[in-house]
């Protein structure tokens, strides 16, 4: 990550207004400026000097960019979301932290202006989204080396495409690696409207298998629960529900899950677990309870469950040597489906760079129904 003097540096915000057509004519506009003309040479960015409570230590703040090296490009950040590995991160909680000072954010779209001469896989007009994590995409433009990034195609949604390399990812992978699911077949969750939630939903009706939705009871539970069937949810339950005889009821007309995926932890955890078949898996990909995983043992014993954890940074680093085939085919498979209106973005609310405060603190309130995603 590349942390240079402040240098004060005028743009021009996208209002939280503006269309997604207009943003996306706004990035077009700028391709034809910048890459017939001498690189820009700043950017402004949120920025944190030290950890600990967002709204505390994140700044808005003016950054010199480097020159453009022969392996390097410059991209024009479109659209960045916050999620709630950003919010760890920036308090020091996260399991990989930057140095500092740092840019916040992991996950977004940019498209590039300038490659460097050695540059052969990028081109000016490309969108392309971060390989890794702790690229810090909160901040007007950046210049990268190539094998920081990945393309994709510029025909899809602009908020599809800046919430694609995280949750969605996580989704798809979950959804491939952990059981042998064929239609027909019955994926149990916690978590359900979370944006990992939304996108398992999605492309788990896409392939014709069946989920079973945990969400918590909340005011508006019944145009939440209206929204994900929409989506393709077969089920959709309250958390208490795991625990009645309903469940015996639900299992009379769809067999009983072979995985599970657990985003919350604690007694949540434990419940999905119950509800697995002889022989089932529980993935757990994160833990919104900050309560540990209990595993019965006679789930162990008689049902011989599997209990595992995933982490999509961690499975792109995996993957990061072999000629990215794998995260290739994924993202593409992916942008098919998005193409298809099959997989959407979940709801986002798009804010101006300058109101990151705002984002940032509804980011952090809970049963938020609205992902947000800052617009640069």
């Amino acid at each position: 990550m590349f942390i240079a003097s402040e240098h004060t540096v005028c743009r021009t915000f996208i209002s939280g207004s503006t269309t997604r057509q207009q943003q996306l004519s706004s990035a077009r506009g700028s391709i034809c400026r910048y890459s017939t003309e001498s690189s820009i040479n700043g950017c402004t960015a949120l920025l944190y000097r030290n950890h600990g409570d967002p709204s505390q230590v994140v700044q808005l703040e003016s950054m010199e960019l480097p020159s453009v090296g022969a392996k390097s490009v410059l991209v024009k950040l479109l659209a960045a979301p916050i999620n709630p590995s950003d919010i760890n991160m920036i308090q020091g909680s996260y399991a990989i932290l930057p140095d500092l000072p740092a840019v916040g954010g992991n996950e977004g779209v940019g498209q590039i202006l300038e490659v460097g001469s050695q540059v052969k896989a990028l081109r000016p007009g490309d969108w392309v989204i971060p390989r890794d994590a702790g690229l810090g995409t909160w901040r007007t433009a950046a210049v990268l080396a190539e094998n920081d990034v990945i393309s994709l195609p510029n025909d899809i949604p602009l908020f599809s495409a800046a919430t694609l390399g995280v949750n969605p990812c996580t989704a798809f992978r979950m959804l491939s690696d952990f059981e042998e699911l064929k239609p027909g077949d019955t994926v149990i969750q916690n978590a359900a409207n979370s944006g990992v939630g939304q996108a398992v939903i999605q492309i788990a009706a896409a392939r014709g298998i069946q989920t079973i939705n945990v969400v918590r009871d909340r005011p508006d539970l019944t145009q939440l629960i209206d929204r994900l069937k929409a989506m393709g949810a077969s089920h959709v339950i309250k958390e208490e529900t795991l625990r009645r005889h309903e469940m015996k009821e639900l299992f009379k007309t769809c067999p009983r899950p072979k995985l599970a995926l657990n985003g919350v932890g604690g007694k949540s955890a434990t419940e999905l677990l119950r509800h697995l078949q002889v022989g089932g898996s529980m993935v757990t990909y994160g833990g919104m309870a900050k309560q540990p995983v209990t595993v019965p043992v006679s789930a162990l014993i008689f049902k011989n469950v599997k209990v595992k954890g995933f982490w999509v940074t961690q499975w792109k680093r995996t993957h990061s040597q072999d000629d990215e085939g794998a995260l290739r085919g994924m993202l593409d498979e992916l942008c098919s489906l998005i193409r298809q209106g099959k997989l959407t973005a979940p709801a986002c609310s798009e804010v101006g760079l300058q109101d990151f405060r705002k984002a940032l603190d509804t980011a952090m309130q809970p049963f938020t129904s609205a992902k947000q995603v800052l617009v640069l």
